[in-house]
């Protein structure tokens, strides 16, 4: 399949501008990130990076640490938000309304996916509040499974602490990103089949997670 980029070059090179002119910086001084397995990272071809959720800052920190290009899912709310709408979709969002929030999900990441973009995922959907993924979802293993590319693991530490209600601003948290090797998609989309490949990757990130900073 012949593959057409998803934003225009001048988007692609904004893009770039504000990961390593505030995204990155930020990452390395305020937070002193650690990133452990880069190099795991496809950096051709379709992939779907599968991630634990506890904050909001999550996605432009997977998307740094991952070194390619990554399109999210985000609510349809949030781009009638005046610059914060121009920011998030700079950076890779898509919009997804509520009412219809998985077919509209699915069919995006299916886009960014043939666009040569990575389509990221957190696997439980919703934030949790240790960081821990508890109730894995079956999108991403169907997404890899119609696609027939890989899913990527990656465990996001310590971001549930970034923002608190005693504390205005964002604290300067240590985190860690852990990356895992890439596991091959389902073969078919039979329930059992998605469900095993989801397990597996919920045990993994659960895994890196463990292992802390």
């Amino acid at each position: 399949m012949e593959r057409k980029n998803r934003e225009p070059f001048a988007s692609l090179a904004l893009y770039h501008l504000l990961k390593w002119s505030v995204v990155s910086p930020a990452l390395h001084t305020y937070f002193r990130v650690k990133i452990h397995g880069a190099e795991k990272v496809p950096q051709s071809g379709g992939l779907i990076a599968v991630s634990n959720h506890a904050s909001y800052f999550d996605p432009p920190i997977l998307s740094n640490c991952v070194g390619r290009p990554v399109a999210f899912m985000a609510k349809e709310e949030l781009f009638k938000i005046p610059v914060f709408k121009q920011g998030i979709k700079l950076y890779g969002a898509y919009p997804v309304k509520r009412s219809t929030g998985d077919r509209a999900a699915i069919r995006a990441a299916m886009t960014a996916i043939e666009s040569g973009w990575i389509a990221a995922v957190f696997l439980q959907g919703t934030r949790s509040d240790d960081g821990r993924i508890t109730a894995p979802k079956l999108g991403a293993a169907w997404i890899a499974a119609q696609a027939q590319v890989p899913l990527l693991p990656v465990s996001l530490w310590g971001t549930e602490k970034i923002l608190s209600h005693d504390f205005p601003l964002p604290k300067p948290i240590p985190l860690t990103v852990r990356i895992g090797d890439a596991i091959a998609p389902s073969n078919s989309t039979s329930k059992e089949d998605l469900q095993t490949v989801t397990n597996r990757c919920a045990t993994i990130i659960n895994s890196l997670h463990d292992l802390g900073r």
